[in-house]
């Protein structure tokens, strides 16, 4: 009779080990269903957000609770104030030579320069400091004849200027007394300003000028009225 082969007996794997340690432990089990759902998460998931972050800071508390019962202001009411612009100019700034002749004219109409003003509207006078009255007076009526005249219409300032000064000296050298400056009364310039006539003083007090000029008033209407002035010159040294 055969005799029967004995079977090997072979060792269970780990893994069937495990299978079926498994299949006989159910907390072991759900930790590896706990441990592959993990494991299969998306990482961005994972990442827990600190606890900092959920947190105000303690400033924003304070600054809560301190404006509490304040109103906020209205947004009509509100008005914001730009600082100003050091690099902005004026759109016309002064002329300097401006300036300078009004601050002139505010001297020789106030007494204190070499000359004495009477200026308005329509009338002009002037004389040095120290003229004989009478002397003005005969000046003021038109009694000295006059013996050469300028006409200035048309003229820009600095044209006039010119002209007056080179006009009265070479008067003043020839010997002549009395003359006529015509400067007009500005009514065919901008808003009718005698633009001439308010910078005669001013000219007629500065420069080499004022040295040869004993006095000026407006002249009488047969010889321009408004728009015109007597000068009278000093008598040239060495002349009786």
């Amino acid at each position: 009779m055969a005799r029967r082969k004995k079977r090997k007996h072979r060792p269970q794997s780990q893994k069937a080990y495990q299978r079926g340690e498994d299949a006989f432990n159910p907390v072991l089990k759900g930790l590896d269903v706990l441990k592959r759902k993990n494991e299969d998460m998306p990482q961005e998931s994972k990442k827990k957000v600190p606890a900092e972050s959920c947190r105000r800071p303690v400033g924003d508390d304070y600054f809560t609770e301190a404006m509490s019962g304040v109103t906020p202001l209205s947004q009509r009411k509100r008005i914001i104030t730009k600082a100003p612009d050091m690099k902005t100019r004026p759109a016309h700034p002064p002329n300097i030579n401006d300036l300078e002749a009004l601050a002139h004219l505010s001297d020789l109409v106030s007494g204190t320069a070499e000359m004495d003003i009477t200026f308005s509207d329509e009338y002009i006078e002037g004389s040095v400091k120290g003229f004989d009255r009478k002397l003005m007076q005969r000046l003021k009526d038109g009694l000295f004849p006059v013996q050469d005249y300028v006409d200035l219409h048309g003229l820009k300032k600095h044209e006039a200027e010119s002209i007056i000064k080179d006009f009265l000296i070479r008067s003043h050298r020839i010997g002549l007394r009395c003359v006529l400056v015509v400067h007009g009364r500005g009514l065919n310039s901008e808003n009718h300003i005698p633009v001439l006539k308010k910078r005669l003083p001013i000219w007629l007090s500065r420069g080499p000028v004022k040295k040869i000029i004993l006095a000026f008033s407006t002249a009488k209407p047969y010889d321009g009225g408004t728009g015109a002035i007597y000068i009278l010159l000093k008598r040239l040294r060495g002349r009786v």
